[in-house]
């Protein structure tokens, strides 16, 4: 036979008593259990490891970066929390004490509307909902001269989507980003295009292009590990000369159609230090930088990245 007590409440006890009570709770147990010969079922409330949850922004539209940041109030927790949006997991950073924050991308192909982002660690589940506004992007047209508008081929294409990646644990940059070149900005992210008169289906301007001179400096917009080096003459035929900067944390930037190439593979970079010059590398119509900024794998909006600090 099973009996179950509640013994959780013993509110009809002083206060005094109450704490005698506690001390000797498992000789009283185990006492009436050998007296009675019965199993007792006993349920100990545990307290709440208070999980909390904040999303920024708070109104955030198409292309934006959310910051998810999960702490804990209890010390003694250091069991890193999952992030999950849908389907997909993202990759949480401890960022300070009891403190962990995960980096959502958002692009133009989603779906405006409710988002519910779960959160979960030591047993305690957040759901928290987001509305992701919708955003306006306009299309161009672009022509490319002959020959330039070739397929990209296998080699160039999976060096570039491997970099987009790139997950480490390290977090190199700090601080809001710089702008990589002085020139003027003539596509913003998001742009729909035709090329030579062909809509180009399921695509967005994956970045934000200058138009800086000819051989003008282009800078490493954060610090970070030259994670990628690709050249025209090696078979990067539509991105042309590349320089790609791991920033940490599943945070990549890569520079496009460089005339110029000044780090190698492996190069730790600053912030503001020249890693090459614009140039019409690769499927460019004239002298510019394109400058894609990818997070998790995606591509987002760079310039609030250059307004605000991501911790």
């Amino acid at each position: 036979m099973i009996s179950n007590f509640d013994v959780s409440q013993p509110t009809s006890l002083p206060r005094s008593r109450c704490s005698i009570w506690r001390r000797s709770l498992p000789v009283w147990i185990a006492t009436l259990a050998t007296l009675t010969g019965t199993t007792l079922t006993l349920a100990v409330a545990t307290p709440a490891q208070a999980l909390r949850v904040t999303v920024t922004p708070s109104n955030p539209q198409l292309g934006d970066t959310l910051t998810v940041v999960a702490a804990y109030d209890n010390p003694a927790i250091s069991a890193t929390p999952t992030v999950t949006l849908g389907q997909q997991t993202y990759s949480t950073f401890l960022v300070g004490a009891n403190r962990f924050r995960a980096l959502l991308p958002t692009t133009p192909l989603d779906r405006p509307g409710k988002l519910q982002i779960q959160v979960s660690g030591e047993g305690e589940t957040k759901t928290v909902t987001v509305a992701l506004n919708k955003r306006s992007f306009p299309t161009q047209s672009i022509w490319l001269p002959p020959g330039k508008d070739d397929d990209i081929s296998d080699y160039e294409f999976n060096l570039v989507d491997a970099f987009k990646k790139l997950v480490t644990p390290q977090k190199f940059w700090n601080g809001a980003f710089l702008r990589p070149n002085q020139g003027e900005i003539t596509t913003i992210y998001g742009v729909r295009r035709y090329y030579n008169g062909k809509f180009a289906q399921d695509y967005y301007h994956r970045g934000v292009d200058y138009a800086g001179g000819y051989g003008s400096p282009v800078i490493a917009p954060a610090a970070g590990r030259i994670a990628l080096v690709g050249r025209e003459s090696q078979g990067f035929k539509i991105n042309g000369n590349v320089v790609g900067i791991d920033h940490g944390q599943g945070v990549v930037s890569i520079m496009l159609h460089l005339s110029r190439i000044n780090v190698k593979e492996g190069d730790m970079v600053n912030a503001g230090q020249v890693i090459g010059a614009v140039g019409a590398t690769g499927a460019a119509a004239g002298p510019h930088l394109h400058w894609g900024l990818y997070v998790q794998g995606q591509s987002v909006d760079p310039v609030p990245w250059r307004t605000k600090s991501f911790e």
